[in-house]
């Protein structure tokens, strides 16, 4: 008994000295960026636009008063937008490769000139190891990919990549329809990640074009999913792992 209570004991405070409470964020915090030559950085002011960002502002500045107040071991990091496998049909991306296959119309808001950093999904898995296990507590770190495109690039090159692979007698790009822009809409957003460059050494190994492209293969290599997903049968388990 006593052995086994020392045991116990021992491993308590190597357990507490090595715990670290990563918290994962977004670069909407940080607002709309008005010039095009601005960057997010870790500096960055907060100026969320949407009750959305507006929410993920406040659980970064929870976490950073428990690291102030409690001394929790706490990393934060702020990423761009995210895309790749398993990626839930109403984002962007996934929502204009089934829409693009099924004949459906592209439905794209406002003018479509809404600029955002795309950052292929195990990128930023790899961004994260990186910091959980190297990262300094009470630092943040931007987590970008490099990719600035506007929304409606993105979908002409989605449509053009899919008439490559999937060739239509109509062409997809004739399916993209201009709808209302919504509420709170931010123009811009991009993110400066040489911290994490700098100081961890991560950087994307995918560019935008060889994540799209792997990202629509996987897609169309992956019926089964998606329409259990369309279709209301699939039921919140867990499938696969990134």
């Amino acid at each position: 008994m006593h052995g086994t209570t020392g045991r116990v004991c021992k491993s308590a405070p190597d357990k507490a000295a090595a715990f670290r409470f990563h918290h994962i964020s977004t670069d909407e915090v940080y607002g709309d960026l008005e010039g095009p030559e601005e960057l997010f950085t870790e500096e960055t002011p907060y100026a969320p636009s949407s009750p959305y960002s507006a929410s993920k502002a406040s659980s970064d500045h929870l976490v950073r008063a428990w690291l102030r107040t409690f001394g929790l071991p706490v990393l934060v990091t702020n990423c761009s937008n995210n895309y790749g496998p398993y990626h839930f049909p109403e984002k962007l991306i996934p929502l204009m490769i089934l829409n693009a296959l099924a004949g459906k119309p592209l439905p794209v808001y406002g003018n479509g000139q809404q600029v955002r950093d795309w950052l292929y999904v195990e990128d930023h898995a790899r961004a994260l190891v990186k910091v959980v296990t190297e990262g300094v507590v009470g630092e943040t770190y931007n987590i970008g990919g490099h990719n600035e495109k506007a929304n409606l690039e993105v979908v002409e090159t989605l449509c053009d990549l899919l008439q490559e692979l999937v060739p239509a007698e109509r062409s997809y790009r004739d399916l993209i329809t201009f709808v209302q822009d919504r509420p709170g809409h931010d123009l811009r957003y991009a993110i400066d990640a040489s911290k994490i460059e700098r100081e961890l050494g991560w950087r994307p190994e995918e560019t935008f074009e060889t994540g799209l492209r792997k990202t629509v293969q996987w897609y169309l290599d992956n019926r089964e999913w998606w329409q259990r997903v369309q279709d209301g049968s699939y039921q919140g388990e867990r499938l696969g792992s990134l």
